[in-house]
This record gives C-alpha cells, structure tokens and sequence, in this order.
C-alpha cells in the first residue's frame, strides 16, 4: 500500500507523520517542489527582523531526518504535473525527467500561491513574494543594500515584515487597498489602534488605495500610490494567497466556490484522493457558511484528519473559527470568531462588550495595557472576540476560541472563574469584565 502526498507544508507532513504513527508498513512519498522542508513560513519576519538568529533555525528537520526516523520517502525540488484518478497514477517532473508513481491513496497539499496583482513592474528585481524559506533568504540579502521598502498588504505577514525592515533600519511604507489594516482578523475600530501603534514606530501607512504600478528600469525604484511616486530600492507583495487547485482538477476533484470542497473526514469527490490545508475550502462554525482557513494550526488538523481516515480510523474535521494571533514589535493582536463587520454581513444581530485593563495587578511592575472587544449574538452567546494589548493576548484568544466553540453565555463568562496571582493578572479578569458590559447592555 502506498500514500503519494503532495506538498510538504504543515498539512502535508502532518498528513505522512500521523499516517506513520497508526500504520508501521505503509509505504509513504511525499512529492515538493520546496528544497527546504518541515519549517514555519510563519517565522520569516523575525528572521528578517533578527529576533531569530538565521533561516536555518526555523528548519526543524531535513528530508533524510523523515527517512531514517519515520521511514517517510521525500522528494524535494520536484514538480507533480499530472493526475491520474482512473488509474491512480501521479506524473512528477525532476530534473528535466518525467517519473510516474502508483498511489493507493493520493493527498493533495498543494497550499496556495502568493497572488500577485497583474500591475506594471510585477517582474523588477526588487519585487518579492513571502511564502518559503529560500524568499526570505533572497529579501534578507536583498534588504542589506536598500534603504527603502514599500509593503503591498496589511495583513499580518505584511504588517509583522514592515515592523521587520523597520527594525533594521529601512524607511517603509504600507499599502493596502481596503479602508483598514487586518481587513480579514479585525473591526475597523481594533485594527485603527494597530495603525495608530504602527505610525508611532516611524511606519508609514497608505489605506483605501491600491499599488497602480511599479517603477524603473531593471529594477525597482519605486512605486505608484494614488498617481504619486513613493521611492523604494524593494516591494514587498503581501497581497494574499490564492488556493493552488490545479490538480485537484486534473485529478477530477470536485471545486467548491474557492478551493477544493471535502467532507468532514478531508476526503474529496474521488473516495481514495484527500485534501488537505490552504488548497481546500471548510465551514465557518458560526455562519455554516464555506470559508477559508489559510492557518498552520488548520492545516495540522487537517492532516491528522486525513491520516487516520486514510489509515481506517473514524475521525472527522470541525468547522472553524479561524483564532489568529500576531506580535508585531511591542503589541500583540489576536482574533476569533465573527467580527462585528462579519456579523452584520451575514445579517446577525449582536451586542457588543468591551473592556480597557492592565494585564497585571496595577501595583505590580511591567503590567501592560490590554483591549478587549467581545460579540455576543442575540441569545448570549459569544461568537467573536478581538484583542489588542501588550501581552496575554494568545492564551485569551485560546480560551474565547473554546467559549465560542462550546457556546458559553455571557452571564456564564462574567461569572466564571478565572486564576490570579499580581505578577500575570488583575483579580478581574478582563474577559469577564467585557462580558458584563455585554449583559448591561442586553434588553
């Protein structure tokens, strides 16, 4: 028996791990066209920062590390170009030679591709995209002979590379097209107190417009904002993902509205191909609407998901809440669940608690400043909630992601018990301070 796997990103080898945990005998490949594998893309900006020392300290193992520890095959620098569903037989090009492998199982963990917006300049040396390893060591060399930097996309990869070239040295300038930064994690009232943060350290922020182009003649020297030139040795593009689904049609595989559509066991529309991380679509656990879920931490469980389907273990992948969090410099910000502007969007009615705290005990030193904003929907129940502050931020996020997910009331959060000790808390937790403005301000 073998399990052909495609990608070798957190779902990828989650998916060829898990399936080696349950399954001693299978036979497991997994097919990328990475030279790196088994490293966090998430880590980039703080290698580009210096808070992680070099590249090769967010690698944590090497193909030949899977093959002598796990019995796990993996084939680096190589490109799968064809599918066979009817005779369950992939196509992978290597070193200019074409190389066919029969699968009994097939995972398709083909992630996304970073999307470049189709504008003049696109090609210029300078112009680069975050997603692996070897582009963060080509903007990490690339970064020590410029001086100025344009960041295309406030999302939180971009955000965290822009507070990165800042600490280095670099002036740089933010742009991104919608009328906020975090359009995807915040409300526009949280995420004006991330822009407001960002400015204080010297980051310049352009919001509601769109890079129209980029300038110069082999290489970048700046770009077009609102028919205005603003010089740059270097662009960031930080302007998303888009699921990479050409397989998956290949294969024949059903496409949903985004991404590949699966079950809740992560399999497709062709019972032995499964499908897994930022290449499938899932459902909102609040709205039931299909989403998508571009997270390591969904992409993880997604490959646990798959491998023990795959292995003949009964399990199965819950809709999401999409819980992020971020630490860009001194703040960190976080999200679950709907936002306010989400929930008006899918038409929910919903009452809204907030609170301003220390994240210690006022008279203990080092307490930080933390905001909380909590969405209740019309029964009580909590269904998002966003968070700024300076530390502390995860771990609420984390206990939201479990209230939102089991349903807990406002009346029951305000009333809940919560440690503390002066060094890491306030006697009143700040949650459940947001969750009695809340019921103050139901009918």
């Amino acid at each position: 028996m073998r399990t052909v796997i495609v990608g070798s990103g957190a779902g990828g080898l989650t998916t060829a791990s898990t399936i080696r945990k349950y399954d001693k005998d299978m036979e497991i490949v997994v097919i990328t066209m990475d030279r790196h594998v088994a490293y966090s893309p998430c880590a980039i900006p703080y290698v580009i920062e210096g808070e992680i020392k070099s590249f090769e300290d967010i690698i944590m193992h090497t193909p030949e590390d899977y093959k002598k520890e796990r019995n796990i095959d993996i084939i680096t620098k190589a490109k799968v170009v064809d599918v066979n569903s009817k005779e369950n037989k992939v196509v992978y090009e290597k070193d200019g030679e074409k190389f066919e492998l029969d699968y009994n199982y097939l995972v398709l963990a083909t992630g996304g591709t970073p999307f470049v917006p189709p504008i003049e300049g696109k090609d210029l040396e300078g112009v680069f995209t975050v997603r692996t390893v070897e582009d963060g060591m080509k903007i990490d060399e690339y970064a020590k002979k410029s001086n100025s930097v344009v960041v295309a996309g406030a999302g939180a990869i971009g955000l965290e590379m822009a507070y990165a070239f800042k600490k280095r040295g670099l002036d740089v300038t933010v742009v991104e097209m919608a009328p906020q930064v975090l359009p995807r994690a915040l409300d526009p009232d949280m995420a004006e107190k991330v822009k407001e943060y960002l400015e204080k350290e010297g980051i310049k922020i352009i919001l509601n417009k769109p890079v129209e182009k980029i300038v110069g003649k082999d290489k970048v020297e700046g770009v077009v904002v609102d028919n205005k030139v603003i010089e740059a040795d270097m662009v960031i593009m930080a302007t998303g993902v888009r699921p990479n689904i050409e397989l998956a049609k290949k294969a024949g595989c059903e496409i949903g509205k985004w991404a590949i559509k699966v079950d809740e066991k992560m399999q497709t529309s062709i019972p032995n191909i499964y499908a897994v991380g930022d290449c499938v679509e899932v459902v909102d656990f609040v709205t039931k609407q299909v989403t998508m879920s571009p997270f390591g931490t969904t992409a993880v469980r997604q490959g646990k998901v798959a491998a023990k389907n795959i292995v003949g273990i009964k399990a199965e992948f819950n809709p999401v809440l999409n819980a992020m969090v971020s630490k860009i410099g001194d703040l960190e910000i976080g999200g679950v669940g709907l936002s306010a502007l989400s929930a008006n969007q899918n038409g929910i009615p919903i009452v809204i608690g907030r609170c301003k705290a220390l994240t210690r005990a006022r008279y203990y030193p080092g307490g930080k400043p933390i905001e909380i904003k909590m969405i209740f929907d019309k029964d009580k129940r909590v269904v998002g909630c966003q968070i700024v502050g300076g530390e502390r931020v995860a771990e609420r996020i984390d206990a939201m992601s479990i209230a939102i997910f089991k349903g807990v009331k406002a009346d029951e959060l305000a009333n809940m018990e919560f440690c503390y000790a002066p060094p890491v808390s306030m006697v009143n937790e700040p949650l459940a301070l947001a969750a009695e403005d809340a019921l103050e301000k139901f009918d």
